[in-house]
């Protein structure tokens, strides 16, 4: 890519984190409060969400929910921003290869896009290999963010609190990297294949009756929403893992092998004497990172798509 080009996609793309970093961060402060504890007693999922709810707004008030908001928008902002640019990247240089460029029939499908296309074992390889580098980079300030949001944690000040997670050394700021990678890396294969497979097949079926831009939107967001749906629950159990291993303090949640075994026991427990909520331990928050992927895919590659679509034409 041209660095205009380059220019263009950062800062579509960082406009895109912004919006469902403000929009949408009460949802993410909910999945982590309900995620950080053990599984609950005898509790539905609904029940430990309104529960949390009700306990946030009490104490703190409507503005509660909106806490961590900072550290979302330091964490979210240039993740979004570096994401789609270097999955733009990665498109457009193994779109020039036999072995993953878009097949023939597919080239000329009628969805409005600037993106380059790929056949899905493309945009499989793309989208898991841009959302694990980047993961890479920002764990830190994904560590960061989930303590924010969690109230184990009492930090005051964003540079404050990354220098005292420095200073623990570079396993602290590795912290959770492998479940965030076995969520991520098929999480983002998935999302691309299905977005672009849905944003393909309904561009087909439905009609280009309104304003180009317009129509472009409706299409972008209805996949983006779709993909999001079914990449979030077939990757569920791997974002309680991270959750818990970033802001619980014991050593029985320092690796992601102890964490799993910690977890799973819950499921041995519940066969035992069903006092805990066993496998369903391994979905706590599930409703809520749903929730929030369906609303933040669609906004987020309408808003990404849309304004690359304004900025070039």
């Amino acid at each position: 890519m041209k660095n205009a080009a380059v220019g263009q996609h950062l800062l579509s793309g960082a406009l895109s984190g912004f919006g469902g970093a403000i929009l949408l961060q009460p949802l993410d402060l909910l999945k982590t409060r309900v995620q950080q504890g053990d599984s609950a007693l005898n509790a539905s999922n609904t029940t430990i969400i309104w529960r949390t709810t009700k306990d946030i707004i009490r104490n703190e008030g409507i503005k509660g929910l909106w806490t961590g908001t900072s550290a979302t928008l330091v964490r979210n902002v240039p993740g979004v921003a570096l994401y789609f640019t270097s999955l733009t990247y990665l498109r457009s240089i193994m779109a020039k290869s036999p072995y993953f460029a878009a097949h023939q029939q597919h080239s000329r499908d009628s969805s409005k896009t600037v993106l380059p296309k790929l056949s899905s074992q493309g945009n499989l390889i793309a989208g898991a290999t841009a959302r694990v580098g980047v993961g890479l980079i920002l764990n830190p300030f994904s560590i960061l963010k989930a303590r924010f949001e969690s109230e184990l944690h009492a930090y005051r000040s964003l540079s404050g609190s990354l220098l005292s997670i420095a200073r623990m050394g570079p396993s602290e700021l590795m912290r959770g990297f492998i479940a965030s990678s076995l969520r991520d890396a098929p999480y983002a294969g998935l999302f691309v294949v299905i977005y672009e497979s849905i944003k393909r097949e309904t561009s087909k079926i439905v009609p280009a009756y309104f304003i180009p831009t317009a129509y472009a939107v409706g299409i972008h967001s209805f996949s983006a929403a779709s993909a999001g749906a079914v990449a979030t629950m077939a990757t569920h159990p791997f974002d309680v893992i991270k959750t818990k291993m970033q802001v619980r303090s014991e050593d029985k949640y320092r690796g992601f092998t102890t964490t799993v075994i910690r977890i799973f026991k819950a499921v041995v427990i519940s066969s035992l004497n069903s006092q805990q909520r066993g496998a369903a331990g391994f979905f706590d928050g599930a409703s809520l990172r749903m929730s929030r992927k369906i609303l933040s895919s669609a906004i987020g590659w309408a808003v990404f798509e849309g304004m690359l679509l304004f900025m070039q034409t």
